[in-house]
């Protein structure tokens, strides 16, 4: 990777998907995660959904780099390392468009983790579908609530090893599929085929849903 290295420790601009622009300094990556740090929050970069990534030439964009108290390199740096050593750790998470989560990994199964917000409670989110995540500060949490309100261990629901099983587990209950954002994408899970998911909405009408588009799912019933 001596093109990614040649960009170590210099501040950069990353696309992601085309949907969002960061710049800072490229301070770590490995074989499928870029970490860089825009002068306030440490952002890992899973490199799957990086467009393009270049060196930022502006000076009135310097950023201070951080201190070795702040980061410490991870060797062999990767994105399932990365996330099995923030479990427990409060994290905003960024799927897309408007899919902004708080909370904190509570599980890492093969294809899928489980993410805990105290908003929505248990959710399941496809590796694939994350953008990027950003460390809370060690004294922060979520919406300033207390820790003693947020449980350790919040759902007892026993896990699959893989989303598509994980979703058949939830075949006859009410989900909601990405937050709810769609109401299209709210209602009974009524069966699985193929990569195909059916979903009947309020009023009775059905939808078939590609499975690999869902980005996160929760049950209202699962807390």
């Amino acid at each position: 990777m001596s093109m990614i290295h040649s960009l170590l420790n210099k501040v950069v601009n990353i696309e992601i998907s085309g949907e969002k622009r960061h710049t800072g300094i490229l301070i770590d990556y490995g074989r499928d995660m870029l970490v860089v740090y825009n002068g306030m929050n440490f952002i890992y970069f899973p490199t799957h959904h990086i467009q393009n990534i270049r060196a930022n030439d502006k000076p009135e964009e310097e950023i201070t780099s951080p201190s070795d108290t702040q980061y410490e390199s991870e060797p062999n740096l990767s994105y399932r390392k990365v996330l099995l050593n923030a479990r427990g750790q409060f994290l905003e998470v960024y799927i897309s468009g408007q899919l902004s989560l708080h909370g904190y990994v509570t599980a890492i199964m093969n294809n899928y983790f489980v993410f805990y917000s105290p908003v929505y409670k248990t959710i399941y989110i496809p590796m694939y579908h994350l953008k990027w995540l950003i460390p809370y500060p060690t004294e922060q949490t979520p919406f300033s609530i207390d820790r003693e309100r947020l449980p350790v261990s919040p759902s007892i629901v026993p896990l699959a090893r893989t989303f598509e099983e994980q979703l058949d587990k939830l075949i006859g209950e009410i989900i909601v599929f990405d937050l709810g954002v769609n109401p299209n994408k709210i209602g009974l899970l009524s069966s699985i085929e193929d990569h195909y998911v059916e979903l009947v909405i309020g009023k009775g009408e059905r939808f078939i849903l590609n499975m690999h588009h869902i980005k996160s799912v929760h049950s209202p019933k699962q807390l």
